[in-house]
């Protein structure tokens, strides 16, 4: 049997009409044997009845970890890989900050309220997040934890990178707006270079160039 330190015990929620016990911020010195003993008492006499666990913690490799890049004001989804039963009991977390608590609420904490405010979407289905309007502080390793009824426990990890800054719609119309103005004057220059009798320069300069003015009846010499 395991002997639990008062900081084990802080991490510890038992249900006091199931009796099911939750262990938070799995760690692997929490796998070993846990045993559940139930008294049931009857008139004057009394029942045990013992269930036992064993719980085993993998850690992760870094290996293991997924890579994501994205750019600043995109949107990224950490695919959870499976289907979610509503027995599951998932719980994400950023770095050290927990993201989505108890019946897959989204950021129950204050501080995670602040940095993902309205950003943040959960398939209830696959247990996959979304990270919207994505900035630079949102970089770093994410952790996703499972639960199945069997309480067997499944982590999955992401490291997210957040680089640069995506092009809005409006940017990228304005750049090709700009380069199709760049290019008809190009285009414009290239004609006027070819052309011998040079119509452009009467275009650009209108206050040198000249019009002669022919009447028609010949030169007239005073």
């Amino acid at each position: 049997m395991l002997r639990m330190t008062e900081a084990s015990i802080d991490r510890l929620k038992l249900d006091h009409q199931t009796g099911s016990l939750t262990i938070t911020n799995t760690r692997n010195t929490d796998s070993g044997e846990y045993k559940l003993e139930i008294t049931s008492r009857i008139n004057s006499s009394s029942t045990d009845t013992f269930r036992s666990f064993s719980v085993t913690v993998i850690d992760v490799l870094a290996a293991e970890i997924k890579a994501k890049s994205v750019k600043e004001g995109e949107s990224v989804t950490l695919d959870s890989g499976e289907i979610k039963t509503p027995d599951d009991v998932i719980r994400w977390y950023f770095n050290d900050l927990v993201i989505t608590g108890d019946q897959s609420q989204i950021c129950t904490d204050v501080q995670c309220d602040e940095r993902f405010r309205d950003r943040l979407k959960l398939d209830h289905q696959t247990g996959s997040l979304t990270i919207m309007n994505i900035t630079n502080t949102d970089s770093g390793e994410y952790k996703l934890k499972s639960i199945n009824i069997f309480r067997h426990v499944r982590i999955k990890r992401f490291r997210v990178s957040v680089t640069g800054v995506a092009l809005s719609s409006f940017t990228i119309a304005g750049i090709s707006a700009a380069v199709l103005v760049l290019l008809v004057a190009v285009a414009a220059l290239i004609y006027c270079d070819k052309n011998k009798k040079d119509p452009c320069a009467n275009l650009t300069d209108n206050k040198t160039s000249s019009v002669p003015l022919v009447s028609g009846k010949g030169d007239q010499t005073q």
